[in-house]
């Protein structure tokens, strides 16, 4: 299951007005660890429906990426309620990403 793509214009109305936490993975095409973290963050999705997972290229959306501090990737930032309340930087296995949710998931 790919994960659904979030570009600057849709970042507002998909992630900072969701009902639900959602997980930010701000990624890019060359970025190796962001290939090797994006099979795990699928089986999360496909897993846990309190929690949208989605994408965000920062090749091709500058502005979100700036305004959130994006420094190196892949960086995951939980949004709930509009505001950021997790931050995880670095390719991670499956489990150590699921305990970084666990206040998110079940």
């Amino acid at each position: 299951m790919a994960l659904k793509s979030v570009t600057d214009v849709s970042f507002e109305e998909e992630v900072l007005k969701s009902d639900k936490p959602v997980l930010v993975d701000f990624w890019a095409e060359w970025c190796g660890p962001c290939r090797q973290v994006a099979p795990s963050l699928e089986a999360i999705a496909a897993e846990h429906d309190e929690i949208t997972i989605v994408k965000l290229n920062i090749d091709e959306n500058p502005t979100i990426t700036a305004k959130y501090g994006v420094m190196s990737i892949p960086t995951m930032n939980v949004y709930k309620g509009g505001e950021v309340v997790k931050t995880i930087v670095g390719a991670k296995p499956k489990a150590a990403i699921e305990r970084d949710l666990a206040d998110f998931i079940g």
